[in-house]
């Protein structure tokens, strides 16, 4: 969502930390550019104003300019002002309330709502195990109970039985009651949309409130309307007092400018982003996280958490100890693409990564898009298990069988084969001998920079013991070594402008070995 803008601030940024020395007339020439940039990513225009007003003000000052880095003292300021803009610090939602909690998801038809309903009780039942009960009052668009109903038996969650003639108030309150009665921890009520704000809809809205007394009261607004979702974040808020905002659609390629705007303009927080179509696909919004991801900083808490999520820890586990044995078959490493498509592919690592934000273009024009893993998938799929298992095996005969089975050529078949071979030398080097192998000193000396202990016999140090708020001091530890600068890179990735195991270089372990085969990570959930 916010490429474009994460391009052009970072260009402009660029442009100052590579000076000496900085004059007001820089900083002004800069601040130009950065109001320039998020007038055209659609923020709103007194946001920016007091957003460039703000940064002028601490980036003029002597302090500034007489340091010894001045243009990384202006990124600072320029990220720090973001976060405030943002909100700060993130904000769940908030159910500390006697049970049943009820939460009121209020917008306009097809912003998402009862999708996000749904994907809000699964997040509430899976991860606070927590009892929920949703409830659709969308009397008028056609089927949109059954809608929320199906979502509910999908996700296993309890929906109120459909009684037909009912009014939405009259549903909201038998709602709260069936959740009382049930036993239930939190209820869910997906409110009516139209098109567009009327007065119907918005003494409705109120009616509602009164007869169910909620908690919380979310507005789902469409991230890709722009400044359109503004005007309606401050239209619910004076009629029916929002409590906090969730943003759908931000894995769009709109410009980003609602998110930026909306917590500015309506002071109340965005809690939940959706960043896809699937019910796992919902996010808490940290402000510092985005930050960092607009200004190229990388997002390493998040693409830890995500990795603590998707990755089974016993294959992570039994692929550890082949890494030991420097063993590294086709099957193998048809699993770690597999955990890279569910990571949200090589485009959402990367975006994740510091410094990598850059590489998403030259990965794209070189064609390594997120469709060569499923291409690279079929291809093993399509071979036995002796061929996966004894690569050697294959000659043109059976290659020529294969790229038959799987829809590709001998070409794409040879370049699998090599990412294969790189990788499983790079394996047998990180399991060698002598002080427990390459990996374990790699690992074992990146934990001890960052001030952590070593798991696995001074190895990776284990993820799963560190709460969010020591992962996110581990970022600013990284950070302040100068790995999470825009273009810093990472690590024992060989700085990495051409280096991609099997695809264009050897110097990174097919981002498989990297986070999804490590142990020590959590747990799946």
């Amino acid at each position: 969502m916010f490429e474009n803008l994460q391009d052009r601030l970072g260009s402009i940024l660029n442009g100052l930390t590579g000076r000496g020395a900085l004059s007001e007339a820089d900083v002004s020439a800069a601040l130009r550019e950065v109001r320039r940039a998020l007038l055209e990513a659609d923020v709103a225009l007194d946001v920016v104003r007091s957003f460039t007003d703000r940064v002028r003000e601490k980036a003029v000052g002597a302090e500034i300019l007489k340091s010894i880095k001045p243009g990384q003292m202006v990124v600072k300021i320029v990220h720090d002002e973001l976060i405030e803009m943002l909100g700060g610090e993130g904000v769940g939602i908030d159910l500390h309330a006697p049970a049943p909690v009820v939460v009121m998801m209020v917008g306009l038809q097809g912003s998402g709502k009862t999708t996000t309903s749904a994907k809000i009780a699964h997040r509430l039942s899976t991860r606070e195990k927590k009892k929920v009960l949703m409830a659709s009052l969308d009397t008028r668009r056609p089927a949109a109970q059954e809608q929320l109903r199906q979502l509910g038996a999908q996700a296993n969650i309890d929906t109120l039985p459909i009684i037909s003639g009912q009014s939405p108030t009259d549903i909201a309150a038998r709602a709260v009651q069936a959740a009382k009665l049930g036993g239930h921890d939190v209820v869910i009520l997906d409110t009516a949309g139209r098109t567009h704000i009327d007065e119907p809809l918005m003494v409705e809205m109120a009616d509602i409130k009164k007869r169910s007394n909620p908690h919380e009261i979310l507005l789902v607004a469409d991230s890709l309307t722009g400044q359109d979702a503004v005007n309606l974040a401050r239209s619910f808020d004076e009629r029916v007092g929002i409590t906090g905002l969730v943003l759908t659609r931000m894995d769009g390629d709109g410009r980003g400018g609602a998110a930026l705007s909306m917590r500015a303009v309506t002071g109340k927080p965005i809690k939940l982003i959706g960043v896809g179509e699937k019910m796992s696909e919902l996010e808490e919004f940290h402000p510092r996280r985005i930050a960092d991801r607009i200004l190229g900083m990388g997002d390493i808490v998040s693409l830890v958490e995500r990795a603590s999520e998707n990755i089974d820890a016993e294959k992570a586990a039994a692929m550890a100890a082949k890494m030991a044995k420097g063993k590294f078959d086709l099957d193998d490493l048809a699993d770690q693409l597999r955990q890279m498509q569910k990571m949200g592919g090589m485009g959402g690592i990367m975006g994740m990564m510091p410094g990598m934000a850059g590489m998403k273009d030259k990965m794209a024009a070189a064609g390594l898009d997120d469709k060569l893993f499923g291409r690279q998938i079929a291809i093993i799929q399509s071979m036995t298990k002796a061929e996966r298992t004894n690569p050697d095996l294959l000659k043109h005969s059976r290659k020529k069988r294969i790229a038959a089975g799987s829809g590709t050529d001998a070409a794409a078949i040879n370049k699998l084969l090599k990412m294969h071979r790189q990788m499983a030398d790079i394996m047998k080097m990180m399991g060698g001998k002598g002080k427990g192998g390459m990996m374990k000193q790699m690992m074992g000396g990146l934990a001890g920079k960052m001030g952590l202990g070593g798991g696995m016999g001074g190895g990776m140090p284990d993820l799963s013991n560190i709460d969010p708020r020591q992962l996110e001091a581990l970022q600013k530890q990284a950070e302040a070594a100068g790995l999470g600068k825009p273009g810093g890179g990472m690590p024992g990735l060989g700085g990495l402008p051409g280096g991609l195991s099997g695809l264009g270089g050897a110097k990174l372990p097919g981002l498989g070995g990297g986070f999804p085969g490590l142990p020590g990570l959590p747990k799946k959930k």
